[in-house]
């Protein structure tokens, strides 16, 4: 590989890495037990309302419910891989139908010339 891949590839790396060590941990909230450090918006909502009311119950249960967080975690970044190449495939096939679209033009130019 050249150098400038391995560059590219070395800093991808650090940038993914370096944020996981020079972030704090966050300090525990007003109940004494530690935060999470990457704790998600429904948590969030789901103690915001169990304080607002404490008997609150759900109006619905989901349809399926993830065996655990890293079962959770793995279909969200499976959705969002999977939007990732929708939009990846729109991009590509519109990038392609433009230069088509300019090839077929500057063939009929031609022609006419």
């Amino acid at each position: 590989m050249k150098r400038t891949n391995w560059l590219l590839i070395a800093a991808v790396l650090l940038l993914t890495a370096l944020p996981l060590w020079l972030v704090p941990r966050p300090a525990a909230g007003p109940d004494g037990q530690p935060s999470e450090i990457f704790a998600g918006a429904d948590s969030l909502a789901q103690r915001a309302i169990e304080e607002i009311v404490p008997g609150y119950q759900p109006w619905f249960a989901p349809l399926l419910e993830p065996a655990s967080g890293e079962i959770a975690s793995l279909l969200f970044a499976l959705q969002a891989a999977i939007g990732a190449g929708i939009i990846g495939y729109w991009l590509g096939a519109a990038v392609t139908r433009e230069k088509m679209r300019q090839a077929a033009e500057q063939e009929c130019s031609d022609r006419a010339d």
